[in-house]
């Protein structure tokens, strides 16, 4: 007769441990004993699998056992809750990787989205790029010592951050113009317009500040139009509507700036189509980029010519124009809203050269100034 036999135990010290052990936080199909003070019952399975096993789960927990594990169950959920999260670590961050010093620690910089200026003779409009922050700058100094046909413009365009671009915007106008001013004609503009490049450098380089800026810059004065710099900003004009580049981009592909780089000890090669100094920068002059300075120089090359009636106006814009639209065609954009209208509209031709560069892919900062040149012509 399949069943279960029940055996009569006696009360003893035996089965009435004052320790409950851990089995009775488990159910299971081994016999079990329920209290410590009333009589015993040993249930034991009979010969009969099917009835046994229908027994066994047939079995009520001990209240005192389902106690101690609702117990342990809370004491665990409270050791977790009660875990504290590990403290931060600092880890100094080591300037000079890469060519480009890192700051320590970094301030958060302003945010530009678009830049718009409309001037007397002249517009800027800059936009930001994909890429980050904007690190793009520019200066526009009209009316030099009260004289109305005397201006210095200027496009930055940095790199590493925009702190060189920032100061080199409110300081190279400064230098060069002292330098000028300390100068006889005789003694040579270009010479002038070189030492306002270098003391710029130099009182950067003091700041301890990292990155650097590539730098075009125009300077009208006393009827002269007088166009430097350093880098691959660029600058072209408009003679009777042919674009004329008064500037040579420095860039390691440049035969002459190769050969200056790698006589002093430095390299030059090319990854993915583009040409860097060291593995790193892709430009051979600006001001700035202290760890780079051996190679990086801050010297301009300038070319100086009278403003003749054929001059039309000067685009000066950072490379985020030039790298997607030619010369020629920067000049044939701006001209029908410049040239032979009564009022010419040079911010509207600064914003559509901005859109078409981007139209086409360009994900850098966009910088365009237009200078109308008959408008500060003597």
């Amino acid at each position: 007769m399949s069943g279960a036999v029940a055996l009569q135990i006696p009360n003893s010290p035996i089965f009435s441990s004052p320790r409950i052990p851990s089995i009775f936080c488990k159910s299971c199909a081994s016999p079990s004993i329920h209290g410590p003070q009333s009589p015993k019952s040993l249930l034991l399975p009979s010969s009969s699998s099917s009835s046994s096993s229908s027994s066994a789960s047939a079995l009520p927990k001990s209240p005192l056992a389902t106690r101690i594990c609702e117990k342990r169950l809370e004491v665990n959920s409270c050791a977790v809750l009660k875990r504290k999260r590990p403290a931060k670590i600092d880890i100094p961050v080591v300037g000079g990787v890469w060519g480009f010093d890192l700051e320590t620690p970094r301030k958060e910089e302003e945010r530009i989205e678009v830049v718009e200026v409309e001037g007397d003779g002249y517009s800027v409009y800059s936009k930001r790029g994909r890429r980050g922050l904007m690190e793009d700058r520019h200066s526009a100094f009209v009316d030099v010592k009260g004289d109305s046909k005397q201006a210095f413009f200027g496009v930055f365009d940095g790199h590493g951050g925009a702190k060189a671009a920032e100061f080199a915007s409110k300081n190279l106008q400064k230098n060069i113009l002292a330098e000028v001013s300390n100068r006889c004609e005789e003694e040579g503009i270009e010479m002038a317009i070189k030492n306002g490049y270098l003391t710029t450098d130099r009182e950067f380089l003091n700041q301890s500040v990292g990155g650097g800026a590539c730098c075009v810059t125009a300077l009208i004065h006393n009827g002269d139009l007088v166009v430097s710099n350093a880098g691959d900003c660029r600058a072209v004009m408009s003679r009777g509507g042919v674009a004329e580049v008064l500037t040579s981009d420095h860039q390691p592909s440049r035969q002459d700036e190769r050969e200056r780089i790698e006589s002093l000890g430095g390299y030059v090669d090319c990854s993915h189509g583009v040409w860097r100094i060291q593995g790193t920068l892709a430009v051979t002059r600006g001001i700035g980029d202290r760890n780079l300075k051996q190679w990086v120089i801050a010297e301009p090359e300038t070319k100086v010519l009278r403003i003749k009636p054929d001059c039309e106006f000067l685009i000066l814009a950072s490379d985020g124009l030039w790298d997607k639209v030619t010369n020629q065609e920067a000049v044939d954009i701006v001209r029908p809203l410049c040239i032979g209208i009564k009022k010419p509209e040079l911010f509207s031709a600064c914003k559509k050269l901005t859109e078409l560069s981007q139209r086409r892919g360009s994900i850098d900062d966009i910088s365009v100034l237009i200078i109308q040149l008959g408008h500060f012509s003597p």
